[in-house]
């Protein structure tokens, strides 16, 4: 089976539809999905509920797909990086679902797990934990929480065997191996694609079984979100 694909857009080719829920790793800029994320824009499909850390920033990641209004709904930790996040959702227009970055990363890591639920003591007695279930375990009360699987998860990692054994480096790591895992389709971005077994089997960060789709991106343009610079005397 060729998991590669010449481009991300022939990579996304017949697998994205209008309404469906995404999962997208990354933090913050760090590890995300730039080409893929650029390709999903290029299809123009709509009305999406996207599981991501964040939104991106304005004009770049995820900011690119609200601005074109293309998400609908998104299920994040952190938002505060962009803008025109704050006006659609202030608005109105936008659905927000807040979650604890723990319980997103735990949710996405049951999903993939096949776990379909679990208690967890972090948003008791919050606003997150407002409609959910609770529970009292050895005289402490739990919220339930259920489990993210996403129609399609898009993802970024270092280096792919042809195969689909992925490796990821350092901080890009971050929630793109839990994406992967928790989706129905994973189409993975990369920097570098070797040969099937180049990879020594302990250097492997998540199996090729969790990989349907690769597409290389050797020149990633790897923004961050703001650059700070201390000027310092007599410097």
């Amino acid at each position: 089976m060729n998991k590669v694909y010449p481009d991300a857009a022939s990579a996304l080719a017949g697998i994205v539809k209008d309404g469906q829920l995404l999962a997208v790793g990354g933090f913050g800029l760090c590890g995300i999905p730039e080409a893929l994320i650029d390709a999903l824009q290029a299809t123009g499909v709509k009305d999406l509920t996207v599981i991501s850390n964040n939104a991106g920033v304005d004009g770049f990641g995820l900011g690119k797909l609200l601005n074109t209004r293309q998400i609908k709904k998104m299920i994040s930790s952190y938002v505060g990086e962009n803008k025109e996040f704050e006006r659609q959702y202030l608005a109105g227009e936008l659905e927000l679902e807040f979650t604890p970055q723990g319980t997103l990363a735990e949710k996405l890591r049951a999903g993939g797990a096949g776990i379909p639920a679990f208690f967890t003591k972090t948003g008791v007695g919050t606003i997150v934990a407002e409609g959910k279930e609770t529970r009292e375990f050895d005289g402490e009360v739990y919220v339930m929480e259920r489990a993210l699987a996403p129609d399609v998860a898009l993802v970024k990692a270092w280096k792919a065997d042809k195969s689909g054994n992925l490796i990821f480096r350092r901080t890009a790591r971050n929630f793109n191996p839990a994406a992967a895992m928790a989706g129905k389709l994973t189409v993975v971005e990369v920097e570098e694609i070797a040969e099937t077994g180049a990879f020594d089997p302990d250097s492997v960060h998540l199996p090729g079984i969790y990989v349907h789709r690769i597409v290389l991106n050797a020149t990633p343009e790897k923004r961050i979100e703001k650059r700070t610079i201390t000027e310092k005397s007599g410097a």
